[in-house]
């Protein structure tokens, strides 16, 4: 047993993660170890090998909660992690204190008090803070310590089991009514419902169209275009006046409708008349800047003007924290410390000009509600500085997000933009025109800061339109005149900035939780992504409709904000946890009575199937392999599948007939292959179009169509080319052996000796040369989330796996076949040797490809543990108003609960 190192003055810093540490370890001397614990050390259960054979029996101990005993959590540590704990002991036992260095949200203070008791520290034990990572604020935050908030940790944990509850319970649910494997949450389905609702709104719009005249006309030797707003005083109907939700004209105004023959009339008569200006309206407008950044607005501009998911957001984001370029990114609060403020009027005044700094500075709303989890200041560049972009050195997406931020805290103490609008109504006879325009009369903050727009035709209304001198009297030339045609659109589907918007105001979850609730229902076939717009599956229709019959209260959006509430008054201490879900899971309207309630009314078919209004006599259903529809044709029933890239709101008759047609009779074919005079199709398939050559009854050779390439558009001199796939570009200078092109399940791609690269976006598959798949083929090996590996460290001994070194989020891993493994601290890319490899994988053998042995290797138990020195939250004072709790860790390792 080892022994205790006595009074060695070193002092353990726990932090969550290898970058983290890293950074903070520049600013510790040697009496310093900093460690990483790399995210939680122990959660509940996570399949039932997880769960200890002694509770195993127990009705409730699947889901890892004791909902029979004050909600008590199963808490067990992954295997995973059981190295981390143990390196993290054996560095407890050379240290005289211990420093709990995790993030200051709910969550870090939660693995704070996971940390405390996995490790029963027997040193006195202190939580230590900061929302930037600086020298000043590192040895600020080690003066500045205090005791683990056991207010933050029951609200964290209650909605760590409130989760786990809803999702356990309802999901079980799913798989017998729909499909085995759904899987339900309490935000999760929330967001699956609000997508799926833009869908419905989507199928119940009407197109409409109308026209319009524009007049290109000009003066001074400026152009500009005025567009026709009256005939004999009745006012032209513009897309305004149709009501965005359902497409069609709006009822009981006096408008006149223009069809291209009408608008075509007018346009005979208006060409013998002059234009004469009739008014001239001009207004001056102050744009102010926008706030700092908050969590969710910094995953809304980067969506829109980056184009990075809420979750690369988030990732690029935790990165330049950890390293120390930005402060703390899960907040929601809008205010800057004095320090921020001071750096950039000082900046301004430098680069600017004093005409463009305010006199006084911009104080924003602090926009926190009571009892928000994150950190007290807005997302800004961290000390005293803000650190000019150009000077960082940081490079691709983190350099860009970096320079977002940046502008974004600068702009936000910067003078009002200045704006002149220019409305003018042009007479011709009796018609009237409408020309406006638009100039800048000071950009103020817009010289550093534009913010993004979601409607494109939003961000072009933003450009400056510049018209000519005008005023009353006045006749500017008419060049032309010209039919306009329009149609209405139907209302927009959410992209994830949009969606991020719309949850953020509803008050549903929490905006650091966005990111991952949005990557989920992606990852698990709810949603897809088409360009930036987020489509609902079938499965998420059909789920949707399952939830909003049966248990519409879970998923109801002022139900779901208030349970945000509620858990707010948690961290407050104005709220007890346990009579919080008790109320939601117990009781007559509870969560389990209204399941055990709604299994019994629910039937399968029926919930596997949905129907459109707009498509009468045809039924939707999700099956085993996906969606497919049912209706009758010549009077027999036919069913077949839907191609997994058709929308819902999509469907038209002519699509479902398309379907049916091509189930009854098969495709058209494109032509015959001059080769083998066999038949060439354009088909479509579960998994998206695809060519094909031959028959079905012929096993004919299938090849998908390249992402941007539409069914419609392919003739048979494209579908040849794509049946010749793979084909070989040439021979390798160094094996002899053959270099091929082709289309995968990921794309187009280049290999050699099942060696793969994936083509990039823009090039061309067909017109690749030996040159350019050489260079892909010689580039480094991307990993998960397109990461190039830096360097082989040799093969796995036994097999023929290449054993990878990459540079993840957490620092250095290295990769063979699906396993990964981090290697330790202080192994840099130049030390990374095949036996250190070898070292770090060595825990994870069982999933390592091994040459087959008779004997089976007994497989590890996840460790399990409950109820040490430092009370959990169940077993903290109960009753709501009470005051908040602290615990004080005193150096034997107990608690003492006091009132503060």
């Amino acid at each position: 047993m080892a022994k205790k190192v006595i009074s060695s003055g070193i002092k353990l810093v726990v932090v969550e993660s290898p970058t983290k540490a890293k950074t903070i370890r520049k600013f510790l001397g040697q009496d310093y170890i900093v460690e990483s614990c790399m995210g939680h050390i122990r959660d509940l259960p996570q399949s039932s090998k997880d769960i200890p054979e002694k509770v195993k029996k127990e009705k409730w101990a699947q889901l890892g909660v004791n909902v029979d005993q004050d909600f008590e959590p199963l808490y067990c540590i992954p295997k995973d992690k059981l190295k981390v704990v143990k390196n993290l002991k054996d560095k407890l036992l050379e240290a005289d204190e211990l420093y709990l260095a995790t993030d200051e949200d709910r969550e870090g203070e939660s693995i704070s008090w996971h940390l405390a008791e996995v490790l029963k520290p027997k040193v006195p034990t202190k939580r230590m803070v900061f929302n930037e990572i600086t020298k000043d604020a590192i040895q600020k935050a080690l003066k500045d310590t205090r005791e683990i908030d056991f207010n933050l940790v029951k609200a964290q944990e209650a909605r760590r089991i409130l989760d786990r509850l809803v999702g356990y319970s309802i999901s079980p649910l799913l798989w017998k009514k729909i499909a085995y494997g759904l899987s339900a949450g309490r935000v999760q389905s929330v967001a699956v419902k609000l997508i799926s609702e833009k869908e419905q709104e989507r199928l119940k719009f009407k197109k409409s169209s109308y026209s319009g005249i524009s007049a290109y006309l000009e003066k001074d030797k400026i152009q500009f275009e005025a567009r026709l707003l009256s005939v004999a005083g009745q006012r032209i109907a513009t897309g305004k006046d149709f009501n965005p939700d359902t497409g069609l004209l709006t009822a009981g105004k006096d408008l006149a409708l223009l069809d291209r023959k009408k608008a075509e009339s007018f346009v005979s008569k208006i060409n013998t008349s002059q234009f004469v200006v009739d008014e001239v309206d001009e207004k001056p407008v102050n744009r102010k800047p926008s706030a700092p950044f908050i969590t969710s607005t910094l995953q809304q501009e980067s969506n829109r003007k980056l184009g990075l998911s809420s979750r690369e957001t988030m990732q690029v984001a935790q990165k330049l924290y950890e390293q120390g370029f930005i402060t703390y990114m899960r907040t929601d609060s809008t205010f800057l410390s004095q320090e921020a403020i001071t750096a950039a009027r000082s900046w301004i005044a430098k680069e600017y000009g004093k005409d463009y700094l305010p006199a006084q500075p911009r104080l924003f709303d602090a926009k926190k509600s009571k009892g928000a989890q994150e950190a007290h200041e807005a997302i800004r560049p961290s000390g005293a500085q803000l650190v000019h972009p150009s000077e960082t050195g940081l490079v691709g997406a983190q350099m860009k997000l970096y320079e977002l931020i940046w502008m974004r805290t600068v702009a936000s103490q910067m003078v009002d933009a200045r704006q002149l609008q220019v409305s003018v109504k042009i007479k011709s006879g009796d018609t009237v025109f409408s020309a406006n325009g638009m100039t800048i009369e000071f950009p103020g903050y817009l010289r550093a800061y534009v913010e993004g727009q979601d409607d494109p035709e939003a961000e072009l209304a933003e450009k400056e339109v510049k018209l000519p001198m005008l005023k009353k009297g006045d006749q500017p030339k008419k060049e032309k005149l010209e039919v306009t045609d329009h149609e209405t659109k139907p209302p927009a589907r959410y992209t994830e900035a949009s969606l991020v918007q719309k949850m953020e105001k509803e008050g549903i979850g929490r905006p650091s939780t966005y990111a991952s609730i949005i990557g989920t229902i992606i990852d698990r076939g709810y949603v897809r992504k088409n360009g930036s717009a987020l489509v609902p599956t079938f499965t998420a229709m059909v789920v949707s409709k399952l939830l909003g019959r049966h248990l519409p209260e879970f998923v109801d959006l002022g139900f779901t904000s208030e349970m945000e509430q509620s858990l707010d008054h948690i961290a407050e201490g104005d709220m007890d946890w346990i009579k919080f879900l008790t109320k939601l899971y117990h009781g007559p309207t509870g969560l389990k009575a209204s399941i055990e309630k709604q299994e019994k009314l629910i039937q399968p078919e029926d919930a596997r199937s949905i129907e459109f209004e707009t498509l009468p006599g045809v039924q939707f259903h999700v099956g085993k392999y996906g969606a497919y529809l049912t209706t009758k044709k010549d009077g027999e029933s036919v069913n077949a599948s839907i191609p997994d890239n058709e929308a819902p709101a999509d469907m038209t008759q002519d699509s479902v007939d398309k379907i049916v047609d091509q189930k009854l009779h098969g495709q058209d074919s494109l032509g015959e292959d001059p080769q083998t005079k066999l038949k060439v199709y354009v088909l479509s398939g579960r998994y998206g179009p695809y060519v094909q050559l031959g028959e079905n009854d012929e096993e004919p050779k299938r090849v998908s169509l390249p992402q941007g390439m539409e069914p419609t558009q392919v003739d048979l001199k494209q579908a040849l080319q794509l049946l010749e796939l793979p084909k070989t570009v040439g021979q390798h200078p160094v094996s002899g052996k053959d270099i091929k092109v082709g289309i995968g399940r990921f794309g187009p791609y280049v290999v050699h000796e099942k060696d793969y690269r994936s083509i990039p976006k823009g090039q061309s598959l067909f017109t690749l040369t030996f040159e350019e798949a050489m260079t892909m083929l010689s580039a480094p090996k991307k990993g998960r989330g397109g990461r190039s590996a830096l360097k082989s460290l040799g093969n796995y001994p036994g097999t023929d796996e290449e054993i990878q070194l990459f540079n993840g989020p957490y620092g250095l891993y290295v990769k063979v076949g699906k396993t990964n493994a981090s290697m330790p601290e202080g192994v840099t890319a130049e030390t990374a040797t095949l036996e250190k490899a070898l070292e770090v994988l060595s825990v994870k053998m069982d999933t390592l490809p091994q040459k087959k042995s008779g004997g089976k290797k007994p497989a590890k138990k996840a460790a399990a543990s409950k109820g040490p020195k430092i009370p959990p939250p169940h077993k903290l004072k109960k009753g709501a108003g009470s005051e908040p709790q602290q615990a004080s860790i005193s150096g034997g390792g107990a608690v003492k609960l006091r009132k503060k």
